[in-house]
């Protein structure tokens, strides 16, 4: 055979593939799920089941065990574990008529009426895909319900089948399913607010009693609460001092820029500790507000604002979401608010690929010592897009600082540790970090990012010297 130039750049093209198809074999095996995540010591942040640190990288796919197929499910999850994801967020007993409307493979969850006999055929289907989550090292906040299915009141097809008895035997039943599921954190809720009045309280606590009760001490499953957007905080308003609640949740909402680390900051001065998460901010591609024609949609600048400024803030990860993959939209499927194209065609939008460099930077340093540090800010604030966010290892050995749209600002850097600080732009957008030498150590230091206006989000590093 002769070697051409068209042959050794093909044969160069595939011994790469190999290699990287080796690479990321290993990087599977290294990571490979041995059981639940769990809560650090510390009460802030989340752990793997060896101890080590986990990023809460979430992604939304309310509606994956209700509209996708198995094949569909692979290239979802193959796709998010690719894009440096760990955990989706999906639903049982899914919104969109999820109890009446089939799934993919045209079962429904129960046999009767009452919805009280499970459809074995219709479960066997989400063991398949909790099972393929798990061998892509992938967790599934599980929601046993959306909310819907105990109140329709606001919006949903319902029926409304929970109340206190009913809802303790479902959580019990599902529970005891999936008590030896390593890959799973349970999430009640399902954008609802208990409402005042009721005994929606009690509804929700049975069920979590329910599954409580089947849990196993050596594969003890998380359990938290996802409302829709409230003050101050989110299921901390009604669940925080429950033992079954380990950490807290709450939703930013579909409207730009909302002051989403007031809500991090509330829950965590709570007593006693526990992590908090952001589990459904701004999604990509959502019209803003609700209102496409007059606002238009979010953009990647408004996703990555919400991801930092909540990070930064103290929160134990951050959720992403995309407007079609929340609902898994295609062309034979009713849209729900204007998606603006197909499930899978909207897999590779902008933030779904630049969410590892997010978790990335903050696995880079310390991870269990990092607290916020407003106090490094010196310029005076207000709530708006320019909102510059800032966090720091507890011993002042290093600092990241967030500026969403490049805006100069005057820090307070005196107190961070070391003789002199060495200091880099990140790049949100792509990864890159440009050096910049060293940044005086004072009072009032100004600094001026490297390019300026919207969508020109910069994180600035400084890390002490000695």
């Amino acid at each position: 055979m002769t070697f051409t130039y068209s042959n050794l750049f093909q044969m160069k093209r595939i011994l790469s593939t190999l290699l990287l198809l080796f690479l990321f074999s290993q990087i599977l095996l290294a990571q490979q799920i041995t059981g639940p995540i769990q809560i650090h010591e510390n009460q802030r942040y989340f752990t793997n089941a060896e101890g080590e640190p986990f990023f809460w990288m979430a992604d939304t796919a309310w509606e994956l065990f209700h509209r996708l197929d198995l094949e569909e499910s692979k290239i979802y999850l193959d796709k998010r574990a690719s894009q440096g994801f760990n955990v989706v967020q999906a639903v049982a007993l899914s919104e969109l008529d999820g109890l009446n409307d089939p799934n993919a493979n045209g079962d429904t969850p129960f046999l009767d009426d009452q919805y009280s006999k499970p459809n074995e055929a219709y479960w066997k289907h989400v063991d398949a895909v909790l099972n393929l989550a798990k061998a892509r090292n992938i967790h599934i906040a599980l929601l046993p319900t959306w909310g819907d299915k105990l109140n329709k009141s606001s919006w949903g097809t319902g029926p409304e089948i929970f109340n206190s008895k009913s809802a303790y035997d479902f959580g019990k039943w599902i529970g005891k399913r999936y008590s030896n599921q390593q890959n799973i954190i349970w999430v009640l809720g399902g954008d609802r607010n208990p409402r005042k009045d009721t005994n929606d309280i009690e509804v929700w606590n049975r069920m979590a009693k329910g599954i409580q009760e089947t849990q196993i001490p050596a594969n003890k499953q998380l359990m938290t609460f996802h409302p829709q957007p409230t003050e101050p905080g989110g299921s901390s308003n009604w669940f925080h001092q429950e033992s079954w609640m380990d950490f807290n949740m709450h939703q930013t909402g579909h409207c730009p820029n909302q002051p989403t680390y007031q809500k991090i900051a509330h829950d965590l001065a709570l007593t006693p500790k526990k992590p908090t998460v952001d589990g459904e901010p701004m999604y990509e591609e959502h019209p803003k507000c609700f209102d496409a024609k007059n606002q238009g949609y979010s953009e990647a600048t408004d996703i990555r604002k919400i991801m930092y400024w909540n990070v930064f803030a103290g929160a134990a990860g951050q959720t992403y979401g995309d407007h079609a993959v929340w609902q898994m939209y295609d062309l034979d499927k009713a849209p729900i608010n204007a998606p603006l194209k197909p499930w899978n065609l909207s897999l590779d939008l902008e933030v779904a690929n630049q969410v590892k460099h997010l978790k990335n930077l903050i696995l880079e340093f310390p991870f269990f010592t990092r607290i916020p540090a407003q106090e490094l800010i010196a310029s005076a604030q207000v709530d708006d897009e320019y909102y510059v966010a800032a966090t720091r290892d507890v011993d002042g050995s290093y600092a990241l600082l967030y500026f969403p749209a490049g805006n100069q600002t005057n820090l307070n850097l005196s107190n961070l540790a070391g003789n002199s600080l060495l200091g880099a732009w990140y790049d949100p957008r792509t990864g890159v970090k440009i050096p910049v030498g060293k940044v005086s150590k004072t009072s009032k230091t100004t600094v001026i990012p490297p390019s300026q206006g919207r969508g020109n989000d910069w994180v600035l590093i400084l890390e002490s010297v000695d």
